[in-house]
């Protein structure tokens, strides 16, 4: 059986993200959750440590809560590969 690949990793964008709005892991969880998110805070931790892969849509939710661009999530990515 082949092992699947895990997705890259957006993790550290997302923790700069959040620290640049100045919102904890529990206060981004919580507006998730208001816009219609099921998410807790253990599992955006995940997110931040690239044990989970963000769905798409936490990840539009994000964008509204971090007021940034889409591209802010991938910076740097492609130099990872």
């Amino acid at each position: 059986m082949q092992k699947l690949r895990q997705d890259v990793n957006m993790g550290k964008n997302l923790r700069i993200l959040r620290m640049k709005a100045q919102l904890t892991q529990s206060q981004v969880a919580a507006k998730l959750q208001v816009s219609g998110s099921d998410i807790t805070r253990s599992v955006y931790s995940r997110y931040e440590t690239g044990e989970l892969n963000i769905k798409a849509s936490d990840l539009i939710r994000l964008k509204k809560i971090f007021y940034c661009q889409y591209d802010d999530f991938f910076v740097g990515l492609l130099d990872e590969s």
